[in-house]
């Protein structure tokens, strides 16, 4: 038993100075992606600390589970509010952000600045096939768990088909797997895997602060309107502002405005909303390359907190092509920072406006159908994206196919990049073989590039 827990008292609340300090070091510690960050937080909070129990962390998960957006970084709002309220939660949530905030801004600074030398240009050629490996194991990963029924697995490849042949948006593919989910729960229940009862046991150790004295908060028409209101306008009111001074037009509005609306459909986590989020970027603003977005995706693995801090290297680089009338550096600062506010100031709404409600949202049967033919849709979304980035990582160029409704790019084979391709070998070998870590494989796989690169081997 860790030193917080012996001063806390058993059915005693723990200060939020307390909390604070445990929240900035588990913040150091989010590498991984969602499932490294909530190991870290079941780790600290339930196994060391004990201020949580086992089954009430898990409870508070699977809420999180149903909303857009990042989800280890909502269960740790969440878990902040339920340790000291709603200052708690932003503490939590803030925190947990607050470490990738600054590492992605100062390394896609040192991309813009340096990114044309050879050096920098080795290390990334080097760090992307690690990362078409990272999103195949990702794939692999998350059906395993989500395809239990031939149903979910239709779902998964007709959203796959969608996105890769026929360029369906994102947020259709997702609405259209909610409604066959709850369809299907309607019409012919037999389809979907029926849904494990929980332990009633609590696994792990007891927790030291009992489930009466965690803050909770009954939900009220009053509470629930002015907590809308309040995070509309915490949301909206930057983007307005930069729409007023800098124009509709601007770049950083039109970044504003474009990831206000993802953080409302990235079902799924970073992996499936960043399908879209390249979509867009790359082909219909223009913000940067596609072989840019899988550097960025590189950099944010290496990164605490969020793997969807890609978005502030996408916002970086667009806004300091195209400043408009400011400074190039300025406005890449501005960018970054304005899409990491819309972005994950949704997800403190949701948890802060939900939480009251989250038995009635679990208990619910429809809603979780729905939930269950979205996440099956997540892994072709996913799949999409590793197609992606393996076609822009693997080969020097792409062919572009459009006959009526098919839209897709094909590698062209007469360009394979060999090192790319033994070096995406190695890094699926040392990923589900070796079971290497995602940090590990990719600083050997940067390392290698960078080698690469300096005695003059073609690796981009």
């Amino acid at each position: 038993m860790t030193g917080d827990a012996d001063a806390t008292a058993p059915g005693n609340a723990v200060s939020l100075r307390t909390a604070t300090r445990a929240w900035f070091l588990i913040s150091l510690q989010t590498f991984g992606g969602p499932a490294g960050q909530i190991a870290v937080m079941q780790r600290t909070l339930v196994d060391e600390k004990r201020w949580i129990g086992q089954r009430r962390f898990l409870h508070a998960m699977n809420y999180c589970m149903l909303l857009p957006g990042p989800e280890a970084q909502q269960l740790a709002t969440y878990v902040g509010w339920l340790l000291n309220g709603t200052r708690g939660g932003l503490v939590a949530g803030g925190l947990f952000v607050l470490p990738g905030l600054v590492a992605m801004l100062v390394l896609s600074g040192v991309y813009v600045a340096f990114g044309d030398t050879t050096a920098v240009t080795a290390v990334f050629a080097g760090l992307a096939p690690a990362v078409v490996a990272i999103v195949a194991q990702a794939v692999v990963r998350v059906a395993k768990r989500a395809l239990t029924s031939p149903a979910l697995v239709a779902i998964a490849v007709a959203a796959f088909l969608a996105l890769a042949l026929v360029a369906v948006p994102f947020p259709v593919v997702v609405a259209a797997a909610g409604i066959t989910g709850w369809a299907l729960h309607r019409w012919r229940p037999g389809a979907l895997p029926a849904g494990k009862a929980a332990d009633p046991s609590d696994a792990g150790p007891a927790p030291v602060i009992s489930d009466d004295v965690l803050h909770t908060e009954r939900p009220s028409i009053r509470r629930t309107l002015r907590t809308l209101l309040v995070g509309l306008v915490v949301w909206g009111a930057p983007v307005g502002a930069v729409a007023l001074l800098a124009g509709r037009d601007s770049v950083l509005t039109q970044q504003g405005l474009f990831f206000s609306g993802a953080a409302v459909v990235t079902f799924g986590g970073a992996y499936a909303v960043l399908a879209y989020v390249a979509q867009q970027a790359v082909q219909v603003y223009g913000w940067l390359a596609p072989g840019e977005m899988v550097r960025g995706l590189a950099l944010a693995e290496t990164t605490p907190g969020p793997l969807i801090m890609v978005v502030q290297f996408v916002a970086c680089l667009g806004a300091y092509r195209d400043p408009g009338g400011l400074d190039p550096w300025v406005a890449a600062v501005l960018g970054s920072l304005l899409v990491v506010w819309v972005t994950f100031v949704p997800s403190f709404l949701f948890v802060l406006l939900g939480a009251p409600y989250m038995e009635r949202l679990r208990g619910n049967r429809s809603l979780s159908s729905a939930l269950a033919g979205i996440t099956a849709a997540v892994v072709g979304v996913i799949a999409n994206l590793g197609l992606y980035f393996a076609v822009h990582t693997l080969f020097g160029d792409t062919v572009s196919v459009h006959r009526s409704v098919l839209h897709l790019q094909l590698p062209d084979l007469g360009e394979p990049r060999w090192v790319a391709l033994a070096l995406t070998a190695l890094a699926v070998v040392l990923l589900s073989r070796a079971r290497w870590s995602v940090l590990r494989t990719l600083g050997v796989c940067a390392v290698l590039g960078l080698a690469g690169g300096l005695v003059g081997l073609p690796v981009s």
